[in-house]
């Protein structure tokens, strides 16, 4: 797909306010794309909105917690209602609070798995009719190589994103004839907020020591999305593993 064919589609990014989502945001309103970004933090998303008109695409944004459903429909009946149709949507929405078992972090659990689980979960539940309807679509899942394996202190994080790629294949096997394609992608360690969730005082080496690693922008994931996206309407990049060269696991 030519880049003149990708204006005016509609796309939807989850967790824009920052990192990944961000990134992909402002990479992606340069094609003149319809885009609409949602996340807690609606004063990033106002500022973000801005920075993405300038660069010529038509834009909403509208609070959203992908841990509540009802915030999910609210989101995706405020897009159809304005656009009538969406063409991709980004699950991008994720938090990582990484912990030992033993030191029960029951409710850090409970979260990643509202977040990365149920609110991939919801977004894309309340999008499927509207794409088999159109009988085109794609969806794409921020997963994680913390989805291919598993390391200590990562084990509920880990489970979520293993979940992510299960999902996904699923959705791939599912929807593929409705012609809806469905891609996950799995970033390696990204510099992001993403390490700023983590309250486990014993985890201080591991945040220190992947600071110093040279680690992906999120610029280099977004880059992905677009190649991802960019294919023609037959092909179907179902996975998307991205490391740092440095990365060993």
């Amino acid at each position: 797909m030519h880049f003149f064919m990708m204006k005016n589609q509609v796309v939807v990014i989850t967790g824009a306010s920052s990192g990944i989502g961000y990134s992909t945001a402002l990479h992606l309103s340069k094609l003149k794309m319809k885009i609409a970004i949602g996340a807690r933090r609606t004063k990033k998303l106002e500022n973000l909105k801005k920075k993405m008109i300038e660069n010529g695409s038509d834009v909403i944004y509208k609070e959203l917690d992908v841990s509540k459903k009802q915030s999910c429909n609210s989101f995706i009946d405020h897009i159809i209602t304005k656009w009538k149709r969406i063409d991709i949507l980004i699950n991008n929405a994720g938090i990582m609070p990484l912990s030992f078992i033993k030191n029960l972090k029951f409710e850090e659990w409970d979260r990643m798995i509202d977040v990365n689980l149920k609110g991939t979960l919801y977004c894309t539940g309340f999008t499927i009719p509207h794409m088999i309807k159109q009988k085109s679509g794609h969806i794409i899942n921020i997963s994680s190589v913390a989805g291919k394996i598993v390391f200590p202190a990562g084990s509920v994080y880990c489970a979520t994103k293993h979940a992510i790629n299960a999902l996904s294949e699923g959705l791939r096997q599912e929807l593929s004839r409705y012609s809806i394609r469905i891609t996950s992608i799995e970033p390696g360690v990204v510099k992001t907020e993403l390490t700023n969730t983590i309250t486990d005082n014993s985890l201080q080496n591991f945040i220190e020591n992947s600071k110093k690693m040279i680690a992906l922008k999120a610029e280099d994931i977004a880059n992905a999305i677009l190649f991802v996206i960019q294919n023609p309407k037959h092909v179907n990049i179902n996975e998307l593993l991205i490391r740092p060269i440095s990365q060993k696991l």
